[in-house]
Formats: C-alpha cells, sequence, structure tokens
C-alpha cells in the first residue's frame, strides 16, 4: 500500500494523530479522538499492569465495534506506544498483547527493532516510530517502519532540537514514505503549515491535554492557558531523556533553576513507580501552549480544528490567485 492509499485507509476527517501522552492519554480521549475522526493514541505504561493493559485493548476494541454498529461510521484507527528500551521491563509482554488483539497502529519510541516490526505487520498492523535527528530516521527505515515521527523542538514531552523547515526536506531525501510532524501545533494553521512544509499528518499532543476527555489535573490545564512559549523549559533532568515541561511547575516542584542542566539516568524500569509519581505534578507541554486558551470536549477541538485547516488552504489559494 502506497502512502496515498495509506492516508485513505485511515479515514482521517482532518490529518491528525492526538499523540500518546504519560498519564494524560488514557480510554476515554482515545474513544473520542477516533470518533471524532483523527487517530487517537496511548502509552501502554499509562495502565499500571500488563494485565490492565489488555483489558483496555479488549474494552476499545468492543466499544469501536459498537459505535460503527450504531452509526454505520468507520472510526479511525487507534494506536499504542510502546517504549523500546532496554530498561522497560514491560515491553515484550506488551507486545504480545499488541499482537494478540490487533492493535492498528504502534508507535515505538527510544530504539526501532526489526523483530518488532516483522510481529506487527505478521498482522497487518504499522509501525510508526519518533525521531529527532537523520541518523535516527535511517535506523529506523531500515527496521522497515511504516511511518517516521518527526519530533521537533519545542514539542511537549520527550522532544528532538530540530527546526521542522529544514528537518523534514533532509528526511525526505532518504523517506518518501508517511511523515508525521510534532512541536508547536495546536491550531488548523498549524496542521496546513505542517502540510506544507512536507509532511503528511500533524502529530499534536500539548493541544489535547486541555480537553474534557484528558486524565490532566484542572491546574495543569489552567497553567497551560496561562503559558507562552517562555514558561517552557527543555530539560534531562527528569527521566535522563531530554523534554518539555511547564517552567512553573518545576518550580513548584521544588526544581530550582540550577539543576534543570542536569541528566537523570535513563531507566523506564523506575520510571512505572517514581517518575510516574513525579509527572503527575511536574507538566510536560510544548511551546504551542501560546495559542492555547481553552478547554474544550474533543469532538468541538476537531470541528475547530477542520475549521482553521479550511481556512488557512483558502487564505493561502488567495495568495496563489494574487500571484499566480
Amino acid at each position: 500500500m502506497n502512502k496515498d492509499e495509506l492516508l485513505k485507509s485511515f479515514n482521517l476527517k482532518i490529518p491528525v494523530v492526538a499523540s500518546p501522552m504519560f498519564i494524560v492519554s488514557q480510554m476515554e480521549l482515545v474513544k473520542a479522538c477516533c470518533k471524532s475522526g483523527i487517530i487517537g493514541t496511548f502509552p501502554s505504561l499509562n495502565q499500571r499492569s500488563t494485565e490492565g493493559f489488555e483489558e483496555w485493548l479488549i474494552h476499545l476494541n468492543e466499544a469501536f465495534k459498537n459505535w460503527e454498529a450504531e452509526t454505520g461510521e468507520k472510526a479511525p484507527p487507534y494506536g499504542v506506544n510502546l517504549i523500546v528500551h532496554r530498561t522497560n521491563p514491560r515491553v515484550e509482554a506488551d507486545l504480545e498483547i499488541c499482537v494478540r488483539h490487533k492493535v492498528p497502529i504502534i508507535i515505538t519510541s527510544l530504539g526501532a527493532v526489526r523483530e518488532l516490526v516483522d510481529e506487527v505487520h505478521s498482522y497487518g498492523g504499522l509501525v510508526f516510530h519518533d525521531v529527532t535527528n537523520v541518523r535516527h530516521a535511517q535506523k529506523a527505515i531500515d527496521a522497515g517502519v511504516d511511518g517516521l515521527i518527526l519530533v521537533t523542538a519545542g514539542a511537549g514531552g520527550h522532544a528532538g532540537i530540530r527546526n521542522p523547515i529544514p528537518f523534514i526536506p533532509e528526511i525526505r531525501e532518504i523517506w518518501d514514505g508517511l511523515i508525521l510532524l510534532g512541536g508547536n501545533i495546536s491550531t488548523g494553521r498549524d496542521i496546513a503549515s505542517a502540510l506544507q512544509m512536507g509532511a503528511d499528518i500533524a502529530y499534536m499532543g500539548t493541544r489535547f491535554i486541555n480537553t474534557d476527555e484528558a486524565i490532566a489535573d484542572d491546574a495543569y490545564k489552567q497553567m497551560i492557558i496561562e503559558a507562552g512559549t517562555g514558561d517552557i523549559v527543555y530539560t534531562a533532568a527528569i527521566s535522563g531523556v531530554s523534554a518539555n515541561f511547564l517552567k512553573k511547575s518545576l518550580v513548584n516542584a521544588g526544581i530550582p533553576p540550577d539543576l534543570w542542566n542536569t541528566k537523570n539516568k535513563i531507566d523506564f524500569g523506575e520510571e512505572l513507580n517514581t517518575e510516574a509519581k513525579a509527572w503527575k505534578t511536574i507538566w510536560s507541554a510544548g511551546q504551542g501552549v501560546a495559542t492555547i486558551k481553552d478547554t474544550l470536549p474533543v469532538a468541538d477541538l476537531v470541528v475547530r480544528l477542520r475549521r482553521e485547516f479550511k481556512e488557512a488552504i483558502e487564505h493561502q489559494y488567495k495568495y496563489l490567485e494574487q500571484y499566480g
């Protein structure tokens, strides 16, 4: 299946993936996203056990089956994020569950592994992989992934440092497949810009924290509304992997500026315990907070994004008429 056929098969109302966010992305958010016409995702580690994770998959598959029977519509696929790192003790067990229940899309982070890709392909699933530079992109391509997620500067959570304007064409020199762009995308105009730069789908996280269905503290959502680009701190002090956090939440948690340049050891086994507690009060967000001014249901947000996306394309056509 070529890229255009793949995109059409997703049955999207707008080219968006709501990215998997630690703690925040759970079943209600995933269901709301897919029923609204975009791809919803969540990390397997958001469920405290592999057994509980399997229960979530059973629930989601049944919920979408019932919804499609009731509405006569076909929902876009959902996805699960797996942390493919040697310190994640659950990766093999969680992958086995994903294969058993035929999860449509697997999003891999911190490791592109051919054997994992082959297992997902064995049942017709797709693998998208997070990359922050060309070297990692090439490794993912060599592993046989179906899509590359370019996580660029200013993205929420674990982010890269590349500017998307040169990064996308640099990746296009070695890859003609599906590209998802993550980083600072909060409006329909941003989605249009992502496509103009050469991406196929916008990968949006922070904007979906401020939805009714997201599992996020009200104070977290309010801090996002009040924040600007200067309120985001890029630090590896929390997990050992550089990520963007809300400055105020770091200070409130007793982590002063002189510690922001430190780096902890990467350990996703430990993350299941101590870091999970930390992320409840140390809140991640991207620089896209600057244009987030409210909290609303996912369905209403998607309607707005579609309208803004259409308006942005129409605005560009006016310039084409003027200068063409």
